[in-house]
């Protein structure tokens, strides 16, 4: 490619995926699953000053490491807006993520290659929709490609002793981001199976002294979270400090992948999140597996390592009983950049391109059918139960039909005019388009009914400035949307046990102290009558319990069956 090409495309490229992932940034609240809860943990340390024990509530969080929530409350400090702070990690991760995957293609390619495995990327559904979220996965992403990039650069471009330790050190944070970071090192058993054949050697290089200095990197990446952790656990008589370093490098690790205790799928579970939540990459697949299988035939290490490592991947985490579609995000980049040197062949073939467009085409219709039926059956059944549950006014879903419509027309549109022509670049701006208008138009709509936002706002009206609030069988939402400094009584704790807190806190001062139960938790002892049903949030209603609406002990049924024995013996 010629510089003043390749400097084009590649700022084509930048644009657009700053466009596709940042927008709507800012115009939206953290939604579930797992946003409001990385949110809430980084908003109490920064109101706490403990960055080293993270808190949900009351409860030492224990689930994952902290690096995500360090991020995001450190730009809140340096921006002071969280509907920004909380979103910028994910962003920057997956920008980050995209340059790797084009810088490496460029490396062991060509420039061209870099661009197509770097496009691929941007555009497949998963990989989008995580950079789009606030969860951990996209920063995982992030600390997993780059520690690929310096393997792959040191053991196919090398010897590179310094993209080795990085990416050694770039493993070690994906540890402390969430523990499977260190899958990045299983990069190296191609490596060795490649000498073991005989191919073109990678640089390994294990008798060289500096080989060591990736593990060494490795370590010091750990011990930048360990360290501290240990020392400060070590030095306390806390026993919950104790118990929450137990739960998080043992119980959250080892103890979810040999003995999973949720999200049960059957061991081809990964086959089918690769087969549909790849796309539109994955249509190319029937004609890339001969091609890679001639490849590794010329004993090409460059597939070796990348299709050894993507297999690896799938493997490990088939074997748990616990399987979730983001476990596999990880070898999405390297399957692109598998992909990408085959991408101008696969896209003159008459049947790769007929699959590009039938995809495109039945993603338009199904656009045009869903735009359509929200504003032509604005009086129906259906889309009155859907603007219920959603809490969306008739004008929100009137502009999120016309949206949705917009988006359809525009396939339509672009199959007639380019499509025969350039499917691939037909389909590209649809899903654009599609991301585009999600973000800066459906996303602003529903963000009070997702987040709990709207829900906290109506209790917050309904109670007035004086009143204090506090939370029994809460979600992070509630906490986290609040108007006022809330009471809560534990988020792990039983709903009973949260229950019978709460009304003791409230007897203490009932004039001015309010309960928001949540409806499966209000038991017996909450007199509805008095109490006042606020809305609903994630399909749970919500009540309003003043003090008087408590009558008796607040107990469940199973513990009123335990108990009546002992009354009656009693008596």
């Amino acid at each position: 490619m010629r510089d003043d090409l390749a400097r084009r495309e590649f700022w084509l490229l930048a644009i657009t995926a700053v466009l596709v992932l940042a927008a709507g940034l800012g115009l939206r609240d953290p939604w579930p699953s797992d946003e409001p809860r990385f949110a809430l943990v980084a908003r109490q340390m920064v109101e706490s000053g403990q960055w080293l024990f993270p808190h949900r509530g009351i409860e030492l969080y224990g689930d994952k490491p902290p690096m995500l929530m360090w991020l995001q409350g450190g730009f809140y400090l340096l921006l002071r807006d969280w509907r920004v702070a909380f979103l910028l990690p994910s962003l920057l991760a997956a920008l980050g993520t995209l340059a790797c995957v084009h810088d490496l293609g460029r490396r062991l390619w060509t420039r061209r290659v870099g661009l197509y495995a770097a496009w691929l990327l941007l555009f497949t559904l998963q990989f989008t929709f995580q950079a789009r979220k606030a969860q951990i996965d996209a920063l995982l992403l992030l600390f997993i490609t780059l520690a690929n990039y310096g393997l792959l650069r040191h053991l196919l471009r090398g010897p590179d002793w310094r993209w080795w330790t990085i990416g050694w050190f770039a493993a070690g944070l994906g540890v402390i981001t969430k523990g499977v970071g260190m899958l990045a090192l299983a990069m190296l058993v191609p490596a060795v199976l490649c000498v073991a054949m005989g191919w073109r050697r990678p640089m390994l290089h294990v008798a060289n002294p500096r080989f060591w200095l990736g593990p060494l990197a490795f370590v010091l990446a750990l011990s930048l979270w360990l360290g501290p952790l240990l020392a400060a656990v070590m030095g306390s008589a806390d026993p919950g400090r104790h118990a929450y370093l137990h739960e998080i490098l043992f119980r959250q690790t080892a103890g979810r992948y040999t003995a999973s205790w949720d999200h049960h799928n059957p061991p081809w579970y990964h086959l089918g999140v690769m087969l549909t939540l790849w796309m539109p990459a994955m249509l190319a697949l029937p004609w890339a597996l001969p091609a890679w299988w001639r490849r590794l035939r010329r004993h090409d290490p460059r597939y070796l390592l990348l299709l050894g490592w993507w297999l690896l991947v799938v493997v490990f985490f088939s074997i748990p009983s616990g399987k979730r579609d983001v476990y596999i995000l990880p070898a999405l980049p390297v399957f692109c950049l598998a992909l990408a040197p085959l991408l101008p062949g696969l896209l003159r073939k008459a049947g790769v391109r007929a699959l590009v467009l039938l995809f495109t085409a039945t993603l338009t219709l199904v656009l045009l059918v869903a735009g359509a039926g929200v504003l032509l059956g604005e009086g129906s059944e259906r889309v009155q139960g859907l603007l219920e549950r959603r809490e969306l006014s008739v004008t929100a879903a009137r502009m999120i039909g016309i949206a949705v419509l917009v988006m359809g027309f525009w396939g339509a549109a672009a199959l007639w005019r380019w499509g025969r022509r350039w499917p691939a670049q037909v389909l590209a701006s649809l899903l654009a388009l599609v991301w585009v208008l999600q973000g800066l138009v459906v996303n602003p709509l529903i963000t009070d009914s997702s987040s709990g936002r709207g829900l906290m706002r109506e209790v917050g009206r309904r109670l007035g400035p004086d009143v204090e609030l506090g939370l029994v069988a809460w979600k992070e939402q509630n906490l986290l949307m609040a108007d006022r400094p809330v009471a809560n009584f534990g988020f792990l704790r039983p709903w009973p046990e949260q229950l019978r807190a709460g009304v003791a806190w409230q007897q203490s001062a009932p004039s001015h102290r309010w309960l928001l139960v949540q409806d499966e938790a209000a038991l017996a002892c909450i007199d509805r009558g008095r109490s006042q049903h606020v809305g609903s949030l994630s399909g749970r209603g919500w009540w309003l319990v003043p003090a008087t609406a408590v009558r008796g002990p607040c107990r469940s049924e199973a513990e009123r069956a335990a108990a009546q024995p002992a009354e009656s013996s009693s008596r």
